[in-house]
């Protein structure tokens, strides 16, 4: 019997993804990492300042891994209307965190901006798909004309075009991904190697040191435990490398290195913008380290990288 080939004991009306044993198979895999990662870190969660911030992201993952799961199993159009509320919900927090929460007509924009990506990638539309950063920008400079004012337009016309490339125009290019063969499985696989690669560098840094990166942005990351994360990551992509389309060692290898860099990044930008605002979480992910955009700022740059390098390779 093929240990993979598992069925659960209660089935579930769902077409699509959980049809497919990969799928399932990839299920099972996740999920058992997070509960044995758990069930460790869980003895020594007081230990120390690093155990603590592993055993929060690992508490916040065991809800949300679930959850994904089904959704991301669903029929379409579900996955990708999920990744554009997920979308709302990161912009959402990034004009909490500018202060500009209150500014309505730029928020909804933003928001506005966003479904239209969502709606231009179901309708495989990827030039009005690169041409809406254009629309958000001008629609964000009509605001001051219809309210009559001038009085930090700049500054908010700015932060509402950041905030969608952000967390619009970037991250909906999971979106786009959906679209590849056996998309989902891609979207997943990107989501699993960025996270697994933020958590290992934080449980690394502890115990392997050396040259401080950006000491000035963020302390905890050193070229040691960058470079032990990376190497794990591109490991850990190399063992996943079913998920693709191809198997072949330049998929993975690429994968590996995109998530690996591309997240980093990423948390790097969104930490410079968070300690710029002065303001560093709105509010706990769940259960876990940090909020929301914390979970997803890693695809600011991972999930458009990865979709023009998987362009060129496919």
């Amino acid at each position: 019997m093929d240990f993979f080939d598992f069925t659960f004991p209660i089935r579930i009306a769902m077409p699509t993804a959980w049809e497919s044993h990969i799928y399932r198979q990839t299920v099972l895999i996740v999920l058992s990492i997070i509960f044995v990662s758990g069930a460790i870190v869980f003895f020594f969660r007081n230990k120390n300042y690093y155990f603590v911030q592993s055993w929060a992201s690992i508490k916040s993952w065991l809800i949300a891994a679930p959850l994904m799961f089904i959704v991301m199993g669903m029929p379409e159009p579900w996955p990708l209307v999920f990744l554009t509320l997920l979308a709302i919900l990161g912009a959402k927090i990034f004009f909490q965190i500018m202060g500009m929460f209150h500014r309505s007509y730029f928020v909804l924009i933003c928001y506005a901006g966003i479904v239209g990506l969502g709606v231009a990638t179901w309708y495989d539309r990827l030039d009005i798909y690169n041409f809406m950063p254009m629309i958000v920008l001008g629609a964000a400079c009509l605001v001051p004309l219809i309210r009559n004012s001038y009085k930090r337009m700049i500054q908010y016309m700015s932060l509402t075009l950041l905030g969608f490339i952000f967390l619009g125009w970037s991250f909906m290019h999971l979106g786009l991904i959906l679209k590849f063969p056996n998309g989902v499985y891609q979207v997943m696989y990107l989501i699993i190697l960025t996270e697994f690669c933020d958590n290992t560098n934080l449980a690394v840094g502890r115990y392997v040191g050396g040259w401080k990166l950006f000491p000035g942005i963020n302390p905890r990351r050193t070229v040691g435990s960058t470079a032990v994360a990376a190497a794990l990551t591109i490991f850990l992509a190399g063992s996943m490398r079913f998920l693709l389309p191809d198997g072949s060692d330049k998929y993975w290898l690429a994968s590996g290195l995109v998530a690996s860099l591309g997240g980093f990044l990423g948390d790097l930008i969104m930490t410079v913008l968070r300690r710029d605002a002065g303001m560093k979480t709105v509010g706990p992910f769940i259960l876990g380290r940090g909020d929301f955009l914390n979970r997803v700022d890693r695809m600011i740059f991972a999930a458009p990288i990865y979709y023009y390098v998987m362009t060129v390779i496919l």
